[in-house]
């Protein structure tokens, strides 16, 4: 019996096997050369009984697999003392690379060049799982909300999605009913480029007027609903708490008076809809001259807003509302002219679209106070 090499020399009846003094047992396991690599011998019953003799069988699996891995046979399989002592360090630099050590464990060196005209910093750019809609056109000064002039004040995106989805189903409920949605026009004809309906008190464009009953149907203006009066009370309160950031200005209620609106002017423009430079002044002398603000509010494709205290629009300043943006202008800017010179397409929430079923184009609401 030789038990140096893991060979016996005992046979069994008719040559055919090791006797029971000591049995070879042949496991096969996966190597680097595939499922037919080299077999382990355990020897029993025996002064070594329960060890492997595996250092033959490393130096074939060596010899077959070196191709593959192109380290030497001590690095291949370092001795059982080295494993032990360097085992801490070896797991980290054989385990899932960290963050510190990421590059060099994927290129093999520290000195790669990173920087942005290196071929190896394109790979490493922050990926976004989301396609980029481009639907969001900026004007100067109406990233965040701001103070535009004394006493006109842009919350941007002022409303969020869940109460634009509310305000287009209760505006959508009420057009359709009495008084609901039409095209104005004028006795010569001409229309305007919208559909407009009017809560509190009718305003014909005609005559530039108010009136309690719609004088070509004889309906009666739907009246305002809570939920709007409450969302007009609460933005004019916030553009007080922004004017007296912004401005240092202890008299807010001076710059931009509060007010209770008994009117709201709906319209809503297709994507060629748009609205020349134009006054707000048709209501009571009373509120015009108390600056009482109108409160303008954006759902829906965004718009191009033009105001001056001229009406040239070659020289007008230029804004972007977009859904959700409120604009206010009261004070000494309660008789600025405005208007809208075009719909930006494409330009609605997606979520809000999804909800609604909501038209291309632009919802308006306009409070203020007669």
């Amino acid at each position: 019996m030789n038990l140096g090499n893991g060979k016996s020399n005992s046979k069994g009846p008719r040559g055919r096997g090791p006797t029971t003094h000591a049995v070879k047992k042949s496991l096969r396991f996966d190597s680097p050369v595939g499922r037919d690599g080299p077999s382990l011998n355990v020897v029993k019953n025996s002064h070594n009984r329960g060890q492997m003799s595996l250092q033959n069988k490393h130096h074939q699996s060596y010899e077959s697999s070196r191709r593959f891995s192109g380290r030497s046979y001590e690095e291949e399989y370092p001795p059982l003392g080295a494993i032990t002592s360097l085992g801490r360090k070896m797991r980290i630099e054989t385990s899932t690379p960290s963050s510190e050590n990421y590059f060099e464990h994927e290129k093999g060196t520290s000195n790669l060049d990173f920087s942005e005209d290196s071929p190896y910093f394109e790979q490493f750019k922050p990926f976004d799982i989301c396609f980029s809609r481009k639907n969001y056109f900026y004007a100067e000064g109406t990233s965040r909300s701001s103070v535009l002039r004394p006493g006109m004040v842009i919350l941007k995106r002022y409303i969020d999605v869940r109460d634009q989805i509310q305000i287009v189903k209760i505006c959508q409920e009420l057009g359709k009913g009495p008084g609901g949605f039409y095209q104005p026009g004028y006795k010569s004809g001409a229309k305007l480029r919208l559909q407009m309906m009017c809560l509190g008190l009718n305003w014909v464009p005609e005559t530039r007027e108010y009136e309690e009953l719609r004088s070509f149907d004889g309906c009666e203006p739907p009246a305002i609903p809570d939920k709007f009066l409450r969302l007009v009370r609460r933005a004019i309160r916030d553009a007080h708490a922004l004017i007296e950031k912004d401005l240092l200005a202890n008299n807010v209620e001076e710059i931009l008076p509060a007010m209770s609106p008994d009117i709201c002017i709906v319209n809503f423009y297709n994507t060629s809809g748009r609205l020349g430079l134009h006054q707000d002044r048709d209501e009571t002398e009373y509120s015009l001259r108390k600056g009482l603000p109108v409160v303008s509010v954006s759902v829906g494709d965004s718009a191009e807003f033009l105001y001056s205290d001229e009406r040239d629009a070659e020289n007008a300043e230029k804004i972007v509302l977009e859904s959700g943006d409120v604009l206010i202008f009261g004070g000494e800017s309660r008789l600025v002219f405005h208007g809208v010179s075009r719909i930006i397409p494409n330009s609605s929430p997606v979520l809000l679209l999804e909800r609604t079923c909501l038209r291309p184009g632009r919802l308006n609401l306009t409070f203020r106070e007669y």
